[in-house]
């Protein structure tokens, strides 16, 4: 299976390439998907993923289903995806990210936005979002132009120790 880089990884600074659309169904980006979902269910704190935080360079990630209340559902995939639209009003939130392990700060992002994209079998769609969700959009299109998180935070630290248990051991 593969690993989530961290942020001295090279990969994670460069900006992704698309996928082409005839490659969009092909063995590659079905494996990379796969991949990069695996990674994601071995973090107890991971909603959403980009390819490059497994070392693909490809404009592809995925966001938990669990964000849209369906849990029972595959995770929701984003193939070359372009936020179209994004609120005049924006809001500070806490984040941290898979690749820039046990850091936090806030990050300001819009409310909300609407997001264009592909999913697994090549159909295109639109789709809006607010608030969380919205801010989750915003930092994993991020990652496929080689930004991290951390170059956006204020207030930015290490977790403590507790708060990395807390994560460890899946409570909230």
């Amino acid at each position: 299976m593969k690993k989530i880089v961290q942020m001295d990884n090279k990969v994670l600074r460069t900006k992704a390439q698309e996928v082409a659309k005839e490659d969009i169904t092909s063995k590659k980006i079905k494996d990379i998907i796969k991949n990069m979902n695996q990674a994601l269910q071995t973090q107890n704190d991971g909603v959403a993923i980009a390819a490059p935080q497994i070392g693909e360079a490809y404009r592809i990630f995925t966001v938990s289903p669990v964000l849209f209340e369906k849990p029972e559902e595959e995770n929701l995939v984003f193939i070359n995806p372009t936020i179209v639209k994004k609120s005049k009003e924006s809001t500070w939130l806490d984040e941290g990210c898979l690749s820039c392990r046990w850091k936090v700060g806030q990050v300001k992002r819009h409310d909300a936005v609407h997001i264009h994209a592909y999913d697994e079998n090549g159909e295109e769609f639109l789709l809006f979002a607010e608030g969380l969700l919205a801010h989750i959009f915003q930092h994993e299109t991020d990652h496929l132009e080689g930004i991290l998180f951390v170059d956006k935070a204020r207030n930015l630290r290490d977790m403590t120790q507790e708060e990395i248990d807390e994560v460890l051991s899946g409570s909230e």
